[in-house]
């Protein structure tokens, strides 16, 4: 299975991604698939959670990535291969590129996150900073492989890729063979493509429902023209699948055998990511979050048992303090208000005094004294306060007013 251009390679059939587990025995972790007792509830039927956050390198991209490079031939492994990524797919390429012996450049974006450049090192990568969005990357690295021969690894274009993301699918059946529903993030398409191939050949009647990012969600108006059609500026807190423009090869298959593609919004992204740390004890990033927003949103949606696909828990650590924070106030968990005060001895006490009468804890509090806003006796103060709902936060909100102060947000 080794192909040079997208528009030469054959559709991805069952005994593609056959061959891709066989291939990948002992590379890839069959991951485990946990029961969420929460979502259950809400749906009304079983939901488990297929776990390739814990997968190696932390996401499932080392499958394909790892039978993408095993399928060249010897002249292509000799020239080395050569990717872009901001994360996930440059951790994939590195690792399986070191367990083949065949040598790995990968570029990524300046502002790429000090861990995943560190571990794409790790894993044996040579990394090259370039650009400071993926586009600006990925054009760099096709310049390296028109340059040097190397042979570039797509991340989700590519038939070989696409059969090895396939073999999540064949565990799925295995782990849970009475799944009615199974929820997919889709970026570029090449997960949901691999599932959806491997399912659908072996159970037709799984529903499969893919999940984006509304503010990088290319499929719908690509599914409704018929051709891929790109987004401008894709804006979501979730990098693992903000891609611009599906992948024509997994456009296709996706098209034929997708039953459905939702979308879901940065705060329902972060109170799924919120609800896997805290009721499900597994830390992952907002894009593998996606299928569990997507459940959130709307739980009577789904026939179960269903099972959503936690794609990876590659999720820098300054990211995770803000989506944590984000998902928190979406809740009703965590409020930040302005308000002003007179500035004099003991108003701050009075303030703190109103706000422990309601038991809204108090986090944080700033002062701004100097603003041509203000008046000469006024003070600005910031409070960032940990509260126990939406309820809550509104009696903090009017106990504030009736103590004759001004919100201003």
């Amino acid at each position: 299975m080794s192909y040079s251009t997208a528009d030469s390679l054959p559709p991805v059939t069952l005994d593609d991604v056959r061959g891709a587990q066989k291939m990948l025995t002992g590379v890839a972790r069959v991951t485990a698939m946990e029961g969420s007792r929460h979502l259950s509830q809400l749906v009304g039927a079983p939901v488990h959670f297929k776990c390739e956050n814990l997968q190696r390198t932390g996401s499932f991209k080392l499958r394909g990535a790892y039978v993408r490079i095993a399928g060249l031939l010897p002249e292509e492994r000799a020239a080395g291969v050569v990717a872009a990524s901001a994360g996930n797919h440059a951790q994939g390429v590195a690792l399986a590129s070191s367990l083949l012996g065949v040598r790995s450049t990968v570029f990524m974006p300046k502002g790429a996150p000090l861990p995943k450049i560190s571990a794409t090192r790790d894993y044996g990568a040579e990394v090259r900073l370039h650009g400071q969005v993926v586009d600006e990357t990925l054009a760099a690295a096709q310049e390296y492989a028109a340059e040097t021969g190397a042979v570039f690894i797509h991340p989700f274009d590519h038939s070989d890729i696409i059969a090895g993301q396939g073999t999540v699918g064949l565990e799925i059946l295995e782990q849970c063979p009475e799944v009615r529903t199974i929820v997919v993030g889709i970026g570029g398409g090449g997960l949901a493509a691999g599932i959806a191939t491997a399912v659908k050949a072996l159970r037709p009647d799984v529903r499969i429902v893919g999940v984006q990012a509304a503010g990088a969600a290319a499929y719908p108006p690509s599914l409704a023209a018929g051709r891929p059609v790109a987004v401008d500026n894709p804006a979501t807190m979730a990098d693992g699948i903000k891609v611009g423009r599906p992948g024509d090869v997994p456009f296709r298959i996706i098209g034929d055998l997708v039953d459905e593609v939702r979308t879901v919004t940065e705060d329902e992204l972060a109170t799924a990511l919120l609800l896997c740390l805290e009721r499900a004890k597994l830390v992952v990033e907002p894009a593998g979050a996606s299928p569990v927003a997507a459940l959130l949103s709307d739980p009577g949606a789904f026939e179960g048992p269903v099972v959503a696909v936690l794609s990876g828990g590659n999720v820098d650590p300054v990211l995770l303090q803000r989506v944590l924070r984000h998902g928190m106030a979406a809740q009703g968990r965590y409020l930040a208000v302005r308000l002003r005060l007179t500035d004099r001895p003991g108003a701050l006490a009075t303030l703190l005094g109103v706000l422990s009468v309601v038991d809204a804890n108090v986090l944080d509090v700033g002062h701004v004294r100097t603003d041509p806003r203000l008046g000469l006796t006024e003070a600005e103060v910031e409070l960032h306060l940990e509260t126990k709902g939406t309820a809550h936060c509104a009696e903090v909100g009017q106990a504030l007013r009736e103590a004759g102060y001004t919100v201003i947000g």
